[in-house]
């Protein structure tokens, strides 16, 4: 439509809807049949002799002309005037002069630049045309024309498309990381039982595999005869008391026992040997009467207080893992139970075959119920320590060439905006560069607003060539 039918029907528009206003408001009301005669008489008589304001389509269509015009299977259009009623079925002037300036959705005449194809492609008009599938192309008009990155998009068709936005955050990045893990006693926490010296064993505890003893608790008693000597020197009154107890502490004596040879003056013909430790007997070799060689393991036990967790992860998801981090543990012996732990190692390797690497996760085990060997899965926080600015995952557009997202600058503004990425976590990324926190980034259809952005920018090129030429 070119800008002076447009501007007629604007202007004709704007004056039935003031007329009709007008009359409305001047009729003063009748009664009885007297009342009805004279309507219908006032109405036709409007309706044929009035001021013809504009013509519209036969059969009630939205079209307009400000001048005669036929349909296309040769009917008139029907004349609007000043006051038009009800009479020959037709309807008052106001209402059909309201919807066209709605459809028009502008008080001013519009300037078009050119048409564009409907369905997203890149060919363009100067005049209305149609498509192979016979659809209009789309007027693109002088107020809508974009600098080729922001696109405007009209309140109807956002809420068509389901636009959505959400605002740009400060928050602490990060996924669980969940691994198979197996139960493993902690390795600075296990003590062996062994002589420095030959001896013999008198006696042993009735301590056996798998109990439960206490730092101090007997083991077994013993003889050896260069501790009896050693022992004996300590003893002597005037001998040199200091270094006797140093050979007797290097020879494995207990601190308990040097203590008791000093207070006696003699040395015991078996000496007793007690746990360094709270702990559970994982190995019990000694045997009453026998001979004992220098490291052979009579008793080894381990402090089950404090385990170690092994968890095979990944390669890919050893990036996000770091010393510190929060662990809960799971077993499915114990369900309805968790613990919580922290990782202390990640280990210095891959394993060349499964492409995993261990990570050592230390928890307490104060009452005992998880057991060394138990089967079970880990899941580790790898939130960042430091808030930073996140958004949706949604909101992300990667293209394979760049990444950006699309900003809502208000009014039906989107801007594009590269940005530089980050951590990726459940549902939320980091933001390098780019955005700032408060912005508000399209979290739905952004993808149809990327396709009209590239349309726009395409256009603008074309265009701006177009004019060099």
């Amino acid at each position: 439509m070119s800008r002076l039918p447009r501007f007629g029907m604007i202007l004709a528009a704007s004056v039935v809807i003031g007329s009709g206003g007008y009359w409305a408001l001047a009729e003063e009301p009748h009664s009885g049949a007297a009342h009805g005669a004279a309507a219908g008489a006032v109405h036709q008589h409007s309706y044929e002799e009035g001021r013809i304001l504009y013509y519209r389509h036969p059969d009630g269509l939205p079209q307009f002309s400000t001048q005669p015009k036929s349909t296309d299977d040769g009917r008139a259009y029907l004349a609007v005037r000043e006051k038009s009623g009800e009479a020959g079925g037709h309807a008052p002037a106001v209402a059909p002069a309201k919807a066209m300036l709605a459809e028009l959705g502008s008080t001013a005449p519009r300037r078009i630049l050119y048409y564009r194809n409907p369905m997203g492609l890149g060919d363009t008009s100067p005049v209305p045309k149609k498509d192979s599938m016979g659809m209009d192309y789309v007027p693109v008009f002088a107020e809508e024309q974009q600098d080729g990155a922001t696109i405007r998009v009209s309140p109807g068709k956002l809420q068509r498309t389901g636009v959505k936005t959400s605002t740009a955050a400060m928050a602490r990045i990060g996924r669980a990381v969940r691994a198979p893990a197996t139960v493993t006693l902690d390795e600075t926490r296990v003590s062996v039982i062994s002589m420095r010296t030959d001896a013999f064993i008198d006696t042993v505890s009735t301590v056996t595999t798998g109990d439960r003893i206490r730092k101090g608790q007997v083991l077994f008693g013993f003889y050896a005869k260069e501790i009896a000597t050693a022992g004996t020197e300590y003893a002597a009154p005037g001998g040199d008391r200091a270094g006797s107890a140093l050979r007797l502490k290097n020879l494995g004596v207990p601190d308990e026992a040097i203590r008791t040879i000093a207070e006696r003056q003699q040395v015991p013909s078996s000496i007793d040997y007690a746990s360094p430790r709270d702990g559970i007997v994982l190995e019990r070799l000694a045997v009453a009467g026998m001979m004992a060689k220098p490291g052979d393991v009579l008793f080894r036990i381990a402090d089950m207080s404090h385990l170690w967790v092994l968890a095979d992860l990944p390669e890919y998801d050893l990036a996000s893992i770091r010393v510190g981090a929060d662990v809960r543990l799971t077993v499915r012996s114990l369900p309805g139970r968790s613990f919580d732990g922290t990782v202390d190692l990640i280990y210095p390797q891959v394993d060349a075959q499964t492409r995993t690497t261990k990570v050592r996760i230390e928890l307490p085990n104060p009452d005992g119920v998880l057991l060394v060997n138990m089967y079970a899965e880990v899941e580790i926080d790898t939130r960042s320590e430091e808030p930073v600015i996140a958004v949706p995952n949604s909101a992300v557009i990667d293209t394979g060439d760049r990444k950006l997202v699309f900003l809502d600058k208000g009014e039906g503004r989107f801007e594009p905006r590269d940005v530089m990425l980050g951590a990726r976590g459940d549902g939320q990324t980091e933001i390098v560069t780019g955005i700032k926190a408060g912005d508000q980034v399209v979290v739905a259809a952004n993808f149809l607003l990327d396709a009209e952005s590239n349309l726009n920018s395409a256009l603008s090129a074309m265009t701006a060539e177009g004019g060099r030429q």
